[in-house]
């Protein structure tokens, strides 16, 4: 099997290496053409005679050498960058729809700026998908000249913008912005009752950023558009009472991966005592037991400083792969309820749901799609297997020079935060700058304190300190820097040896460049490898190292505590086969996710197939495709969605609560198809009969004003938000009240029924 495996691995190296060398004599004649000796006018003239020969079928492969070239030129006038060979090696795989691997440092920007003015000729619009709403702004106005020059429009689109602000920014030739952005707004178009509210025309290329993160790390998080707010009813805080009485092994136990709890009889029992409820498990009480596990499930499970922060009397969910706070994202509401009430707050629910897509589904609607990112190779099975995208590693202009030491690994967490207080403590010392990369807010804070206790200044960086994050960054290449950080100095940063000034520069590439620690390992490679990529950026030299203690929480998880009997010890275990092992859990971890993002999409993909067939229609329409009278159009406009929206709220029902089927030895996916398929297939008579009854009602009338008496309008207010599914895509964890119930109803069913442990 290892002999087939390097075979194919040899094949796929060749045709790499064969890919690169075709980009690489492209890129030389790219180089060749060499405009430097024509004025502006010139150029200008050149791009205007593209954007005709795109406009009227030219294939644009055909302009892809005097289209980067004029870029290329471009950007050396109006920007003063040159790009590198490998740039330009970059833009063409980019254009050829790969997902490219391109280091930190690189210049991934510049290499989009190709691409993007290339398949912006035709005037069907293009736009780069970016982190977050800054890089946005900053990469449209710092590219901006180079499209202007050429005669393109250019714009970003930030929230908060007003509806004709983002039709005028959405209209531009190119436009940066955030994927979330973008797909709220696609929701909003999706309930408007007017061509004139909507922003987006037909999507076509899209360039995604941080392609890992959002196609895959973000890729299942649903963004939702909602009426008005909802008046939720809780006693959360009676719950919360009641969960922090009981007491764990006494009263309930976890699930074999720390990721359910549930109760046992004698917790069942306090639990009766002190809500009065008699017999917790009958039918009538099964409210009670719902809230009850959501107040346990976020007594018990989630972490203040790990997994929310509470700042300005509000709960703010923390984003798991980067340690930000993640904006406008709730819990579902049950459990969001609950962990207000944990806190002392209140909590009102998100009201009816409108519409709903996941990141996945959002961007795979551009029919051309491509991504970079200075992660992708570990994941490239799941590029191509969910989005079609080949991964291509792009070399790097300078090698890279970084020492990746061996994971340091210790017995007990003890003897992990000694060792690394004295190795920073060491390293600080000669006045070389480090980075350490934290699990969570808490421990961020946690080595603050120790190192302060050690003498050691440090800079803290993590999600309740985030408005600071540009000005630490910018010091933490600096003589003598400490930066303790979450995930949050992991992605989309930029550390220049000695804060971008030459003189320290020298000196700290003497002293060996950026030292980056990490105080654990993340289940995902690429996340380790992102805080990596914080060092030896374009050829400069840089080291890191893990520490790991056998104590850590994917350690433990897999039993590696119980398989290596160390005595315990302060010195670090030198058994190479540990660091295998570590390697390995990541490898397994990475194939159950993909089989279980595989599985969630088996529910989540029919239901989008549904909302694409119905939008369809009406698009069609809003657009006044079909002979309509314009009450007409309106009066369907309005049921269409009024009943997709009863259709969301019964897909949300039916899921929650959808494993229950396995009880019955029945399979939860095809009775899911079966039950919502049963159901869309009712629409269409549904709002044919609620459409012609209201226009009986209306007797043919088109005055607005006559609309809105009979209630076909628009929401008055709107909401968009998601809906933190970060746990939801692990089987190990549903964390919604029924499926919690449906868990424990398994462990009590299971020596009843002869169930299967699985």
């Amino acid at each position: 099997m290892n002999i087939a495996v390097k075979l194919i691995q040899k094949f796929k190296d060749l045709d790499t290496q064969n890919k690169l060398k075709v980009y690489r004599d492209k890129a030389d004649l790219i180089r060749n053409r060499n405009l430097e000796a024509w004025d502006d006018g010139q150029l200008q003239a050149e791009s205007l005679r593209l954007q005709k020969e795109a406009k009227s079928g030219t294939p644009l492969d055909e302009l892809l050498v005097d289209a980067y070239a004029l870029v290329c030129e471009t950007a050396k006038r109006k920007l003063g960058l040159q790009p590198y060979d490998v740039q330009i090696m970059a833009a063409i795989a980019l254009h050829e729809r790969f997902l490219i691997e391109q280091h930190t440092g690189e210049g991934k920007t510049l290499s989009a700026v190709m691409p993007a003015y290339l398949n912006a000729l035709t005037g069907k619009g293009v736009h780069v998908l970016t982190f977050n709403d800054y890089l946005a702004k900053r990469d449209t106005e710092w590219m901006g000249p180079v499209y202007r020059f050429l005669g393109l429009t250019v714009n970003s689109v930030q929230s908060g913008m007003s509806l004709s602000e983002k039709r005028e920014a959405y209209a531009s030739d190119i436009t940066y912005v955030t994927a979330k952005e973008a797909g709220f707004d696609y929701l909003r178009d999706t309930i408007a009752l007017s061509e004139a509210d909507t922003v987006h025309r037909p999507f076509h290329y899209v360039i995604v950023d941080e392609a890992d993160s959002l196609l895959l790390d973000e890729a299942r998080v649903p963004l939702v558009i909602s009426g008005e707010l909802g008046s939720f009813k809780s006693d959360g805080f009676l719950f919360a009472d009641v969960a922090r009485q009981l007491k764990q092994t006494e009263h309930y136990d976890f699930d074999e991966f720390q990721r359910n709890v549930y109760l046992n009889e004698a917790g069942a029992a306090k639990a009766e005592s002190l809500l009065g409820c008699g017999n917790l498990y009958d039918s009538h009480n099964s409210h009670l037991l719902t809230s009850l596990n959501c107040a346990l499930h976020v007594e018990s499970l989630l972490k203040k400083d790990v997994d929310y922060i509470v700042r300005d009397g509000k709960i703010e969910l923390i984003e798991e792969y980067t340690g930000r706070v993640a904006e406008n994202r709730y819990l579902p509401d049950g459990l969001q309820a609950a962990l207000a009430a944990k806190e002392g707050l209140q909590w009102n629910a998100g009201g009816k749901i409108l519409g709903t897509i996941t990141l996945q589904h959002f961007i795979s609607l551009y029919p051309r799609i491509c991504g970079m990112t200075a992660t992708a190779h570990a994941s490239a099975m799941e590029f191509e297997n969910i989005y079609a995208l080949q991964v291509l590693q792009i070399p790097p202009n300078q090698p890279n020079i970084r020492i990746d030491h061996p994971h340091r690994i210790y017995t007990h967490k003890e003897a992990k935060y000694k060792a690394l207080v004295q190795e920073i403590s060491s390293v600080h010392r000669a006045g070389r700058p480090i980075l350490i990369g934290t699990s969570s807010v808490e421990e961020s804070d946690k080595l603050a304190e120790a190192l302060a206790v050690a003498g050691v200044p440090c800079h803290v960086l993590n999600a309740k300190n985030d408005a600071e994050e540009a000005e630490i960054i910018a010091k933490a290449g600096e003589t003598g820097a400490v930066t303790v950080s979450t995930n949050m100095a992991g992605r989309g940063v930029d550390i220049r040896l000695g804060g971008g000034d030459p003189a320290q520069a020298e000196v700290v590439a003497k002293l060996g460049g950026l030292y980056v620690i990490g105080t654990h390992v993340n289940e995902s490679v690429r996340i380790d490898d992102q805080l990596r990529g914080r060092s030896g950026r374009q050829g400069d030299p840089g080291a890191s190292v893990f520490f790991v203690s056998l104590e850590d929480e994917l350690l433990l998880r897999f039993g590696i505590n119980k398989v290596i009997r160390a005595p315990r010890q302060d010195e670090a275990l030198e058994e190479p086969v540990l660091r295998s092992k570590i390697a390995h859990i990541q490898r397994v971890i990475m194939g159950q996710n993909f089989d279980i993002h595989q599985e969630l999409n088996c529910y989540s993909d029919m239901v989008e197939d549904q909302r694409r067939i119905l939008y369809e229609e009406r698009l069609g329409i809003l657009k006044g495709e079909q002979p309509m009278s314009l009450s007409e159009q309106r009066v369907r406009l309005f049921y269409i969605d009024e009943f997709w929206a009863d259709h969301l709220a019964y897909v949300s029902y039916l899921r929650e609560g959808i494993h229950l089927e396995s009880l019955a030895s029945r399979n939860p996916i095809d009775e899911f198809h079966a039950l919502i398929t049963q159901a869309y297939e009712q629409i269409p008579a549904k709002i044919n009969r609620e459409s012609a009854n209201m226009l009986v009602r209306l007797g043919g009338s088109n005055d607005p004003a006559k609309w809105e008496k009979f209630g076909l309008k628009s929401p008055s207010s709107t909401r968009t938000y998601i809906i933190n599914d970060q746990y939801l895509q692990n089987k190990r964890s549903s964390w919604t009240g029924t499926t919690v119930f449906a868990y424990w109803l398994r462990k009590i069913a299971r020596p009843i029924f002869r169930l299967s442990k699985y």
